[in-house]
Formats: structure tokens, C-alpha cells, sequence
């Protein structure tokens, strides 16, 4: 795979972020990818953690309670599935302010078993607090046997990814602007789906690398090139766009709109199965361009060099 224009890096929050764990030192362990990859007693485990703070990752004139609990612990569920691990359980702290009253809390908390059990995992338990604002943490830990980590993507590999993308956004900035989002569009924000079953098929047939998106394709494209030290190629006019997006806005919106939660994965050349992988799970498997040899990501439109800005940054 060959293209020409500026590279977009990791940079930013990224390097920050790179920065502060690095000065944990010896103390760090188990970290670079989507879940923390530990072995115990024989036992191999991925481990990862999701906070949703309301005003920041969600508001509730936006979303019900079930919905808030559930988005919560599905992203961090689908830090499992970017590793292909199997969910075990989750534990979800929780705070909430004056004026909650229980049953919004029980809500809440069917959200997260709901989407916990729609994986095969449990609720093991987790804490309760007052807080100023409505903040789930959800931890989750599954069964990593045969992970797939970020760092393996080799030049001459496919990148390919998951469904459709651009329809969170397309949501949230209905709501931003006062409209009601298209249905589906809704959907996607307020009901993701970790990728369980079809990370582990994808581990099967072959993937090389894997992330979920949660921050946008470019920028998540961006952490599995620095992880694996190649370059990638992301060719924009392949990219699947869901249908709610609007045409003017369709190709930028489905690069960085971020909260897709869908799967950015590497695959040998010879991959094709992408018809079985739709027919199996109801979902298209797009090769939307390629590894190379470099660093960061290049994204194409027709051929020519085009910058469509970054996802989503927590700060």
C-alpha cells in the first residue's frame, strides 16, 4: 500500500498520556493496549476500566437511565473485544447526586446488567457514592487466551473495520444543535455493541492488530500504528458511512466522529473472508486501505491527501 501526504501521528493527548504513564516506571505493568493482558496462576486475563461522567459523556435529557448505565458498561466491554477476550464479569462504581432517588439508580443498574449479560459476563458487585454528578466507572475482566494486541500489524496487511460508522455523532450533534437525532442514529449512541463474538472470529481468521473505536477512526488508527511502529493508510471514499449522516458532512463525520465502538483491525493479504463475516454476524467487514512501512496515518480521498481532523480528546 503506497500514498502521499502528511502523516497524522499519534500526538497530543496521546503523547501526554504516553508521558504520565511512563513516569509510573517499574511500577507499570500490562499496559498498551485496549485491556491490561496479565497471566495468573496459569490464568490469562484482560482487565480494563471505563469512566462516563455526565456533561461530558453523556446527558440525561439525552438518554434514560437503563441507556446511561448500559453505554457505560459497554465501553468497557468492548475494551475486551479489541483484544478478543471473553467477558467474565464487571464491577460499576457509581456516583450520583442529591436527588436521584433509588429508582433511578435500579434503572441505572439494569442498564449495566443487561449489557453485561448480553455478553455472557456478570455483575460481581462495585460501590455506590454521592457525587456531583451522575459517574459510572465500569471495570471489566475477561479471558484473554489467545489476545490480539495493537502492536502486530506488519506492512503489506489489509485494514479493515466493522460496520458502519458516523451515526454516534450524527446524534450527538442533533441534540447539540435542539433537534431529535434520526432513530438510529440514537441508537447507536445510546445502545453500542460490544464486538465480542466478532473479534474472536477475526482472531481466528487471522488478525494480525486490533482497537476498538472509541475516539475516532483516524485518531484510533493513529494508536495502532504507534503501537505496532508501521505506517497506515486509510483510503476515505471506502469507509462505510451509516445512512443518518448527512451528505455534506458524510466522509469527515465517519473518519473522527468517535464512539463507534465498532473494530479498526489488521489482516494478512491473502484475507478473504469478509462476505463469511457478514453473512455470520449481520455486519459488514470493509477493507478500507493498508499497512505500511512509517509511522502514523495517511488518509486519501481519490488518491489525494486529505485532513480531516481528530477525534475525540478527554481534555
Amino acid at each position: 500500500m503506497t500514498g502521499s501526504g502528511t502523516p497524522l501521528g499519534p500526538g497530543g493527548e496521546f503523547d501526554r498520556l504516553r508521558a504520565v504513564f511512563r513516569r509510573l516506571g517499574p511500577r507499570l505493568r500490562g499496559a498498551g493496549d485496549d485491556a491490561a493482558l496479565i497471566t495468573v496462576d496459569g490464568a490469562h486475563l484482560a482487565l480494563s476500566c471505563d469512566l462516563a461522567i455526565e456533561g461530558r459523556h453523556f446527558r440525561l435529557d439525552w438518554l434514560t437511565a437503563e441507556e446511561v448505565g448500559w453505554r457505560a458498561c459497554a465501553a468497557a466491554l468492548s475494551d475486551l473485544a479489541a483484544v478478543a477476550a471473553e467477558p467474565l464479569g464487571v464491577l460499576a462504581a457509581v456516583g450520583v447526586p442529591e436527588g436521584r432517588d433509588g429508582e433511578f439508580l435500579e434503572r441505572l443498574m439494569d442498564g449495566i446488567a443487561r449489557a453485561a449479560d448480553a455478553t455472557g459476563a456478570v455483575v460481581w458487585g462495585g460501590d455506590l457514592v454521592r457525587a456531583p454528578h451522575v459517574t459510572v466507572d465500569v471495570t471489566v475482566v475477561g479471558r484473554a487466551d489467545q489476545p490480539v494486541r495493537r502492536s502486530g500489524a506488519q506492512p503489506g496487511d489489509g485494514l479493515w473495520v466493522t460496520g458502519l460508522l458516523g451515526g454516534p455523532r450524527t446524534a450527538v450533534s442533533a441534540w447539540e444543535a435542539g433537534r431529535t437525532p434520526p432513530p438510529d442514529a440514537r441508537d447507536r449512541f445510546a445502545h453500542p455493541v460490544p464486538r465480542i463474538a466478532e473479534a474472536a472470529w477475526l482472531r481466528d481468521h487471522g488478525a494480525t492488530a486490533m482497537i476498538d473505536l472509541s475516539d475516532g477512526l483516524v485518531g484510533d488508527a493513529g494508536h495502532l500504528a504507534a503501537a505496532s511502529g508501521v505506517g497506515l493508510v486509510v483510503e476515505a471514499e471506502r469507509v462505510l458511512v451509516h445512512p443518518a449522516v448527512g451528505a455534506d458532512e458524510a466522509v469527515v463525520v465517519a473518519l473522527v466522529g468517535g464512539e463507534e465502538y465498532e473494530l479498526l483491525v489488521t489482516l494478512p493479504e491473502g484475507f478473504g473472508e469478509a462476505e463469511g463475516f457478514g453473512r455470520r454476524f449481520n455486519l459488514p467487514l470493509t477493507r478500507i486501505g493498508g499497512v505500511a512501512v512509517g509511522e502514523g496515518v495517511r488518509v486519501l480521498r481519490d488518491g489525494r491527501p486529505m485532513q480531516p481532523g481528530r477525534g475525540f480528546s478527554h481534555f
